[in-house]
């Protein structure tokens, strides 16, 4: 893999033990993925599309005959809550997605282009 940019102190899944399974363990993906797509119009401040799942993460939930769930994003903070960014770690709410504050969001959407590629370790 390329040079690592930057690292992020992040909020992850209510269930943060383990990778993501199916849909609605609230787990966050575990693995290398890419920055498939983006929104601007986010409710979270900015949202970038990772590219979960991928062809393992499906193999995994078909042997397991579950869902493996979708639209998982790295994003800011949700709109109108500009405060809670100081506590995004405090707690878990991200049902699966990777939060950071929204001025680190800003940085990585105008920094990272879709195909990035993006490894998320526990």
């Amino acid at each position: 893999m390329g040079e690592v940019i930057k690292i992020y102190k992040i909020a992850i899944g209510g269930n943060p033990i383990g990778p993501k399974e199916k849909r609605g363990d609230n787990k966050t993906p575990e693995g290398t993925y890419i920055i498939d797509s983006r929104n601007s119009e986010s409710d979270y401040h900015l949202s970038l599309h990772i590219s979960y799942p991928n062809e393992r993460d499906k193999m995994r939930a078909k042997a397991l005959g579950v869902s493996p769930g979708g639209d998982i994003m790295i994003h800011g903070v949700k709109n109108g809550h500009p405060w809670a960014g100081a506590y995004r770690t405090e707690f878990d709410w991200t049902k699966g997605c990777i939060a950071v504050t929204n001025e680190e969001m800003e940085e990585i959407y105008k920094l990272v282009p879709n195909g990035t590629i993006v490894e998320i370790r526990p």
